[in-house]
């Protein structure tokens, strides 16, 4: 992998996760489903897949990171009286 696909690939993983956990977490009501999803995904592509490069487990890392950061924004707007749907 070059290093500017992973210096792109990085914050994109990062605010895609965070973007997909925030929207699925308003529309379905829950705070872990996305990481729950995620999860799931995670063990489908080392079954399939196997080994990984060390930059496939850095952005994958940063997919998480993404996920883990929108579950607690909603859940901090929840706690103080934000409603979302």
């Amino acid at each position: 992998m070059n290093v500017l696909q992973l210096i792109i690939a990085i914050p994109l993983f990062t605010f895609m996760g965070f973007g997909i956990s925030f929207i699925l977490n308003m529309i379905l009501k829950t705070t872990w489903v996305p990481l729950v999803l995620y999860a799931g995904l995670l063990a489908y592509f080392f079954i399939t897949k196997g080994m990984l490069l060390g930059g496939d487990y850095l952005m994958l890392t940063m997919g998480l990171l993404g996920i883990l950061s929108g579950g607690w924004t909603i859940r901090y707007l929840r706690v103080n009286g934000y409603r979302m749907f």
